[in-house]
């Protein structure tokens, strides 16, 4: 196997830990209003969160950074031509990031609402656009011969991948609800799970249509395996969200209904990447000699051996780091865990609640 596919295969792999790790982070914002009563309990709610998520932004960063090494084509190409919905991506991500570290620096309850506005709106954003954007790239955009975006803002909001984007929103704020009910006690924990059946029958619907568009499209052997696989597990975890637990009477099976989720969601993904190979952004404009391939828009070899070896030294540490990182913090939280009047302090792990 070249190096070349190696690579797609990674920035594949770091983009199915992306969404599903970040996915549950946006799940959990985009409900704080919904699942959070009062202040104590949409404390609860940020602190489930408040170790990890900055910590889950890094499989973005990796993602992107590798994209710019090992397929610069693809990367210029893709960062022009949809410049306007990662912008908005980021300015919603820096947004939901102050609003973490913003919240607790006052007691004012019009000040929390402010900014709990801003993480709402800063885990929507980039949940909805993640899956236009995605869309996009296995549906194909205009590219001229120098592999140049030729359309506009409107090309992008297409059908198919507005379809794409409610799907991603809807698979998130499913998988953020299990994540809740598995991270918490009481009340907030009953109404997540309630909440999670809900909103899982959009999620299915969603997901069924916008999976079957994509293989009617363009379907290989492995992206329907794939697709099958990600809708049987999605299926499955909400059937596992409606189980009582073995061990706890008051619950249920929220470990399996969380495991569920984020298989469905990585094997979509995966299914998406293997449907889009051997492309890496093809051209709806004369695709055979305008799109761009893992051969055509690929580094050096050189470099992707220098790459190559340093991702084997230093991503075995990253997943244990973030792995120890999860271990520490896997206890669930209520709001017995919340104080009346807490310190303020940061959202990202620091001192107390948020």
């Amino acid at each position: 196997m070249e190096l070349s596919t190696v690579w797609f295969m990674l920035i594949a792999l770091l983009f199915i830990g992306y969404f599903v790790l970040e996915g549950f982070d946006f799940g959990v914002g985009m409900l704080l209003p919904v699942l959070g009563r009062d202040e104590r309990e949409r404390r609860v709610m940020i602190n489930t969160i408040g170790p990890v998520w900055d910590g889950n932004e890094v499989w973005l960063l990796t993602a992107g950074g590798a994209m710019f090494a090992a397929f610069p084509e693809w990367y210029a190409s893709l960062f022009s031509g949809f410049y306007l919905p990662l912008l908005l991506i980021l300015l919603a991500l820096i947004l939901r990031g102050v609003a973490f570290e913003y919240r607790g620096k006052r007691p004012a309850a019009s000040w929390k609402r402010r900014w709990d506005r801003c993480i709402v709106f800063g885990s929507a954003v980039p949940a909805f656009l993640w899956g236009v954007a995605f869309a996009n790239i296995v549906r194909g955009v205009p590219l001229n011969a120098e592999h140049d975006y030729t359309g506009s803002l409107f090309t992008l909001l297409n059908l198919y991948a507005v379809l794409g984007g409610l799907t991603t929103l809807a698979l998130f704020l499913t998988h953020g609800a299990v994540f809740i009910a598995l991270k918490t006690v009481g009340g907030i924990r009953h109404r997540a799970n309630l909440l999670a059946e809900r909103l899982g029958v959009f999620a299915v619907i969603a997901a069924a249509l916008f999976l079957g568009v994509t293989l009617l499209r363009r379907a290989t052997p492995a992206a329907v395996v794939l697709a099958v696989l990600a809708a049987l597990c999605l299926v499955g975890g909400l059937v596992a969200n409606r189980m009582p637990s073995r061990t706890d009477p008051a619950g249920r099976r929220e470990g399996w209904a969380f495991a569920g989720t984020a298989a469905a969601i990585a094997l979509a993904v995966a299914s998406l990447f293997a449907d889009l190979y051997p492309f890496v952004l093809p051209s709806t404009v004369d695709p055979l000699t305008n799109s761009l391939t893992v051969d055509n828009a690929s580094s050096t070899p050189y470099t992707l051996k220098i790459m190559t070896w340093v991702a084997v030294v230093f991503t075995p540490l990253v997943l244990l780091y973030q792995g120890w990182t999860y271990w520490v913090f896997r206890k669930r939280i209520g709001t017995s865990h919340i104080p009346e009047e807490a310190a303020p302090v940061l959202a990202s792990g620091g001192r107390g609640p948020s």
